[in-house]
């Protein structure tokens, strides 16, 4: 493989200007097979990957395959990060938006998947790399398959790029990566910090979260690890959930409503009563969802004619919700203590969430009980963060539940 001399390469393709200072130190290295980049929000350390992978592709042809956990979440992830660079260099590029492939002048090619569609993966030969976006979605399953799927016979410096936030230590990327050495993988930790890319308007919002929200400033600005304090749910079972599973079970669906700085979480799944198990089959999160688009996104969820329980604080958006067809939304019932009562009660039940929910495990992950400053010890209060999801499945299982002072209305 050609090592990069950049007294030769075009200056308009390597100017330092378009690159973070951290990212031109590693461009030059392909000797490591695995490349871990992870940190906070802001940092830059998709597009900095993403930038090396292309010009290793621009020098040398390369066949590389381009991995999310679910597949529909590419299209305005990584794919718009590759393409946006593309463009912006001028590399010639044709581009097929069904199949989500990009074809480099010289041949090389970016194939986009996602492993909730494993079988096409299988087919796939000749991969020369792989990048992972979001690898803390997959399992260590899932990577290990990967892994062995490298296996080009001809090309030297086979690599996998990997890119996540380092979300709770209980994680497969922190046991897999952090508790044991491998010579052959080399980290690059990056936070908004080392982004000289970033406006002024987004790092100053960050820099806020010091004082409103520190769990989400250590771990989505300071690129951190978060410590493992007690997790309010500690075993949740992580498995594909088939239809056959949960046929003839009753269907729940909660939402907690969100708009700019924190998503509407949509959970749904079904509830076997006999054997006490909850089982998660489906989420949808977004930020910056109107009414309006919250109606349709239920309705192609398929949950239109469901009841569907939703955060009470938000009654003027449950009457809009309905007057758009929503008509079976009903308001959560929210009495002393509701909070702790209905995490009571989840803990009663065997918790199965399909590992496809990629947002409500992470939340799961995370999702601790509060420590008292002073006396050092755990209250009986969770943490206010990472609970979005976690707040809908209360809602939508609220039928389900008998709680002492809280009235269930049918």
């Amino acid at each position: 493989m050609k090592v990069f001399d950049f007294n030769v390469l075009k200056k308009d393709i390597l100017n330092p200007k378009y690159f973070n200072d951290w990212v031109l130190d590693d461009i030059n290295d392909y000797h490591k097979r695995y490349n871990i980049y992870y940190g906070g929000g802001g940092s830059g350390k998709s597009y900095g990957a993403v930038q090396k992978m292309i010009l290793k592709a621009l020098f040398n042809k390369r066949k590389v395959l381009v991995i999310r956990k679910v597949g529909n979440t590419l299209r305005h992830s990584i794919y718009t990060v590759f393409k946006s660079i593309l463009d912006k260099t001028g590399i010639g590029y044709k581009e097929n938006k069904t199949d989500m492939t990009l074809l480099m002048f010289n041949g090389s090619v970016f194939l986009f998947k996602g492993l909730d569609d494993s079988e096409k993966i299988k087919s796939i030969a000749d991969i020369t790399d792989i990048v992972i976006e979001e690898a803390s979605e997959l399992t260590e399953d899932d990577f290990t398959q990967l892994d062995i799927r490298l296996r080009p016979l001809n090309e030297k410096y086979p690599q996998i790029f990997i890119m996540f936030n380092p979300v709770s230590k209980v994680n497969w990327v922190y046991n897999h990566w952090f508790l044991n050495t491998n010579e052959n993988a080399k980290i690059i930790q990056s936070s908004y910090r080392d982004n000289k890319f970033l406006n002024d308007d987004y790092r100053k919002m960050l820099e806020d979260l010091k004082n409103t929200n520190p769990a989400y400033y250590k771990i989505y600005c300071l690129g951190e690890f978060a410590t493992l304090d007690k997790l309010v749910f500690p075993i949740i079972h992580k498995q594909l959930i088939g239809a056959e599973l949960v046929r003839g079970l009753p269907l729940f669906a909660g939402m907690d409503f969100g708009y700019t700085n924190d998503p509407t979480a949509i959970v749904w799944g079904h509830y076997d009563k006999a054997n006490k198990t909850i089982y998660i089959t489906g989420e949808y999160f977004k930020k910056g969802m109107l009414n309006d688009e919250v109606a349709e996104t239920l309705k192609n969820l398929g949950l239109s004619k469901e009841v569907i329980t939703a955060d009470s604080a938000e009654q003027k958006s449950i009457t809009e919700i309905r007057r758009n067809g929503i008509l079976r939304i009903r308001s959560s019932v929210k009495g002393p203590d509701s909070v702790i009562h209905g995490i009571g009660w989840l803990l009663q039940n065997k918790i199965v969430v399909d590992e496809r929910c990629i947002n409500l495990i992470e939340e799961f992950e995370n999702y601790t009980w509060e420590k008292d400053k002073k006396t050092n010890e755990y209250v009986n209060k969770p943490v206010d963060s990472f609970n979005h999801g976690i707040d809908a499945l209360r809602y939508g299982l609220e039928k389900m539940m008998k709680i002492p002072g809280i009235r269930i209305l049918k």
